[in-house]
């Protein structure tokens, strides 16, 4: 483990609420900085990286919907929108290209440094877990599947998959009965935490990131079966 602060890059155009959250987050002693516009933050990350990414949706020069999209080319670093607008489109979006978080304004500093925080567990467990795959202990084999339910872990054929919460929750559940067709309703209630502010359009566009993620770890088949009218299922 490296004894260096994360680093958490605000990209964030209203000087009021990216001085609130530089203060937030250095007080928790990241290594917190700054930009304003979407290309010089393509810029710094293409070249110095981060660990976190705090990301507006509603930059001057590019909007963060297509620097996320860019940024999707050449690093996976955790991105959490922050955003004044809190329409499903936005959220549905955001999650299609990418993104790991979504954070309406007006915000709690402090809800952001947790998510952030959490995201950054998130990507510490991942590394762990990939520095040393052939560990069996709370391991449990599903066919091309292999889940750690306390560590909150998926391996497909070895691969460990870099996935979100919600992904997590959702290829779990298939996973709990293999070959059942689960409505979209069904898995909700497994994996979300308030089901109201969710729909149908959520769980697709969750299955739909879950697919390029399995393809990316080797799949040359779809395992996640699409029953329309129904729900899905999962081939092992």
């Amino acid at each position: 483990m490296s004894d260096q602060p994360a680093r958490v890059l605000v990209v964030e155009d209203e000087a009021a609420i990216a001085d609130t959250l530089l203060y937030a987050l250095r007080s928790e002693g990241y290594a917190a900085s700054h930009c304003a516009l979407g290309r010089e933050a393509l810029e710094r990350l293409r070249g110095e990286g981060a660990d976190v990414v705090v990301l507006d949706v509603g930059l001057p020069d590019l909007g963060g919907f297509e620097v996320c999209r860019q940024l999707r080319t050449f690093s996976q670093v955790p991105v959490i929108f922050l955003t004044a607008r809190n329409d499903e489109f936005d959220r549905v979006l955001g999650l299609e290209l990418g993104a790991d978080d979504y954070v309406t304004k007006p915000f709690s500093p402090r809800e952001m440094v947790a998510r952030v925080r959490a995201r950054l567990r998130r990507g510490a467990a991942t590394a762990s877990s990939a520095a040393s795959p052939g560990t069996a202990a709370g391991w449990r084999q599903c066919g091309r599947f292999a889940i750690d339910e306390e560590g909150r872990r998926i391996r497909y054929q070895d691969a460990l998959l870099d996935i979100t919460r919600y992904e997590y929750a959702l290829l779990a559940a298939l996973l709990q009965r293999p070959g059942a067709i689960l409505s979209r309703a069904q898995l909700m209630e497994r994996g979300w935490d308030h089901t109201s502010d969710s729909t149908d359009r959520t769980i697709d566009t969750h299955v739909k990131t879950l697919r390029a993620k399995l393809r990316a770890a080797g799949a040359q088949d779809d395992p996640i079966r699409t029953h329309r009218g129904v729900g899905y299922a999962l081939e092992l």
